[in-house]
């Protein structure tokens, strides 16, 4: 476990050399966006010495490595509001819709896996086939707006976008859900019927057991160890991934958060942002590693 900690330092240490000079590489200067470019030098000059953008960029970089040792992210350039409160309050909002669009995912895309395994080259299987397809195909930038304009233009049945209401979250989460349905039914059914073909399979059905005692005792318990790996790796995805459908319907996570400190020159925040996102997505990942191996009987001797 210590080895796997250390692992993450390269990881952390390169996010922040890659953002912060990224950052610095973009046009534009937050200067200019707050004070606009009717402002004088003068006051720019003041401004840059206030933020202490004037200082050399391996200086600002050195002593932001410093706050950050000292659990301090900074504050917003435009606000003067602490990070640490922006993403308290928009961290818990980006989990509860990553959470819920992995349960529709699991919801839909298990079931339809396994019922298209069951039915493999039958006509149900071709249909599941084409729709996984064809949900895994759509980009969350073109399916939010259809799901926008469907559910809640023309049916009326929820809301637009913001976070108003408890319903506001349904589709949001659809729309990220829908794609990782996708993607669990094919992992599913491939999973599955690699099972189905197994030798231990044929022998509990030469016992005698019932196909559904086959099903559920034997082959789903093997078949579904290895969604472990990709339900952890889809959840790092829609942690990270979940910028342009906050964007979309309003929704005020950490995606929405780095769109707009990206528009702000808000180096701070975006930063923070980035930094927190690549946190999540690594930890999920060696979570995922870890339970995958203390599940699986085989590997728990490499953990």
């Amino acid at each position: 476990m210590i080895r796997r900690i250390t692992t993450l330092l390269p990881v952390v240490a390169g996010v922040l050399c890659l953002t912060f000079a990224l950052l610095h590489m973009v046009p534009g200067d937050p200067v200019d966006v707050m004070l606009g470019e009717s402002a004088s030098a003068a006051d720019r000059l003041l401004l840059k010495a206030q933020l202490g953008l004037d200082q050399p960029v391996h200086v600002q970089f050195g002593q932001y490595v410093l706050n950050l040792f000292k659990g301090d992210f900074g504050v917003s350039i435009h606000t003067q509001t602490p990070i640490t409160q922006l993403l308290a309050q928009a961290y818990p909002a980006t989990l509860l819709l990553a959470v819920t669009a992995l349960s529709i995912g699991l919801l839909i895309g298990i079931p339809l896996g396994i019922w298209s395994a069951l039915k493999a080259g039958h006509w149900q299987d071709v249909m599941v086939t084409m729709l996984s397809i064809r949900l895994a195909a759509m980009p969350a930038f073109w399916l939010g707006p259809v799901l926008m304009l469907v559910f809640a233009v023309w049916l009326g049945w929820l809301p637009v976008s913001g976070m108003g209401s408890p319903a506001a979250i349904i589709l949001p989460a659809l729309t990220l859900g829908l794609g990782l349905s996708a993607i669990l039914t094919r992992m599913t059914r491939t999973s599955l019927l690699e099972v189905l073909n197994e030798d231990y399979i044929r022998t509990a059905r030469a016992k005698g057991l019932s196909e559904r005692q086959v099903l559920l005792r034997h082959a789903l318990r093997a078949a579904l160890l290895p969604m472990v790996t990709i339900v952890g790796l889809q959840m790092g995805s829609l942690l990270a991934g979940a910028v342009i459908t906050e964007t979309i319907f309003s929704w005020n996570g950490v995606g929405r958060l780095l769109v707009d400190s990206i528009e702000k020159r808000d180096y701070p925040v975006t930063q923070a942002c980035v930094l927190v996102v690549a946190l999540s997505y690594v930890l999920i990942n060696q979570l995922t590693d870890v339970a995958y191996r203390w599940l699986d009987p085989r590997t728990r001797g490499s953990l």
